[in-house]
């Protein structure tokens, strides 16, 4: 569902503002100045000129199906822009997953929770964050952002970070999970003289 959200919020970006590019190139070639500099082929666009004029406007106005397809065109826009808007305020609560036993669920929240206190006792770990993201069929995404501590290399906290996650795999069944683990430093804190 997030890979598809985010290839409909590129679509939908790229194309306004290759929209905005074409119009704003096309209002470019009026301006005197740029207009000598265009190829031969370009639409040329006498200064002062309008898209639709007064007269095209009342002459299009008087056509029985301007007005309903102009209607109709602003209605499906304005529908379409407000049920993608509704779709990226949506709330990001996941489902409770249900675990082996009968009528038991758990939050994917409350497992990233445990996963990262579990992962903050570890020695050397400054900090940690996790996420749990339900996916289709018995898939679970965790995301685990750690931050060690000052002097602490990556390879003497990962057996104890891979012990964690094996864990939290085994905890998670029947659901598979996928971890994507992002180490960080902890940067040392200067003295301030005063």
């Amino acid at each position: 569902m997030a890979r598809t959200r985010t290839a409909v919020n590129r679509t939908v970006l790229g194309a306004v503002g290759f929209s905005l590019f074409l119009a704003g190139s096309w209002l470019t070639a009026t301006d005197p100045a740029f207009a000598d500099r265009l190829p031969t082929w370009w639409p040329a666009a006498g200064t002062g000129t309008v898209l639709l004029d007064r007269d095209r406007l009342a002459q299009l106005r008087g056509e029985g199906w301007w007005t309903p397809t102009v209607m109709a065109a602003s209605i499906g826009l304005a529908v379409l822009l407000a049920i993608w808007s509704l779709g990226q305020s949506r709330s990001g609560r996941a489902r409770p997953l249900a675990l082996p036993s009968p009528g038991c669920t758990v939050r994917p929240q409350a497992l990233a929770e445990a996963l990262a206190t579990r992962v903050t006792a570890l020695p050397g770990i400054a900090r940690s964050r996790a996420r749990v993201l339900p996916r289709r069929g018995q898939r679970l995404e965790v995301r685990l952002r750690v931050w060690l501590e000052p002097d602490t290399p990556p390879d003497a906290v990962l057996p104890a970070l891979r012990t964690a996650t094996a864990e939290a795999d085994r905890t998670a069944t029947p659901y598979t999970a996928h971890t994507r683990v992002r180490l960080s430093t902890t940067p040392h804190r200067t003295r301030h003289v005063r």
